[in-house]
């Protein structure tokens, strides 16, 4: 399963990633909400790979883009014979001995693009990890009061670290060990946000950024767990 890849730029990053892997095919390959920086380079990944299934969340028609990117990616789709699934709240998806269940988006519309966001709790064993995309505080409260939410080893920090998302409320029910935050170096946003950090650190002190570390990789057995960073944690 591929969960978002990032700008149109990095296309070439992400298939050599998974071809340094022996990735030949993506059984699942999920948008999670269409900004240039989530899905940016998904016709190119579709494109250069056998892929199973396509996941984007469901749009309403005010919010379904009309960008160069996003009409690429339904294009790419379209050559290949791909019919895009929207996520379905409450589905589980089978990925070898792991499984991951949509816990978003919770409603059919929101105000913003981020809200739209699909959330995926991925199970292996006792590991559980959870992925939110931008998903900011509104739509944590929904995923809250689903009740769907537990608690996580390894969580993929909402929004860039971004001080919109990771709610306190949130934060409480996941209780993470670990936290990732993906940004770029210097970026313009000032992600991660200070305050983000500060509340992930009531946590957690295993606190990785991407801007800080590169590349980032867990691996699970289904028990344990380890990680493994491209520069070192400071």
């Amino acid at each position: 399963m591929l969960i978002d890849g990032g700008e149109a730029g990095e296309a070439a990053n992400v298939a050599d990633y998974l071809n340094a892997h022996n990735v030949q095919r993506l059984d699942y390959v999920v948008g999670t909400h269409p900004h240039s920086d989530h899905m940016g380079c998904m016709s190119s990944i579709i494109e250069r790979f056998d892929i199973g299934q396509v996941i984007i969340p469901h749009l309403a028609d005010k919010d379904v883009p009309t960008t160069r990117y996003f009409e690429k990616f339904l294009d790419a789709c379209d050559k290949k014979g791909l019919r895009i699934h929207e996520a379905v709240l409450g589905e589980t998806l089978s990925i070898g001995e792991s499984s991951a269940e949509i816990i978003a988006p919770c409603s059919k519309s929101y105000s913003g693009l981020n809200n739209y966001s699909i959330g995926i709790m991925l199970t292996h064993g006792r590991n559980r990890f959870l992925f939110t995309g931008d998903a900011e505080a509104s739509a944590e409260r929904e995923m809250v009061q689903s009740g769907k939410l537990k608690s996580v080893r390894v969580y993929k920090a909402g929004h860039h670290g971004s001080d919109t998302s990771s709610s306190d409320e949130f934060l409480e029910v996941i209780q993470p060990e670990y936290a990732v935050i993906s940004c770029g170096k210097d970026n313009k946003y000032g992600h991660p946000h200070n305050s983000t950090i500060k509340k992930l650190q009531k946590y957690t002190k295993e606190i990785y950024r991407t801007d800080e570390c590169g590349d980032i990789v867990f691996e699970s057995d289904g028990v344990s767990l380890s990680v493994r960073t491209e520069r070192v944690k400071k």
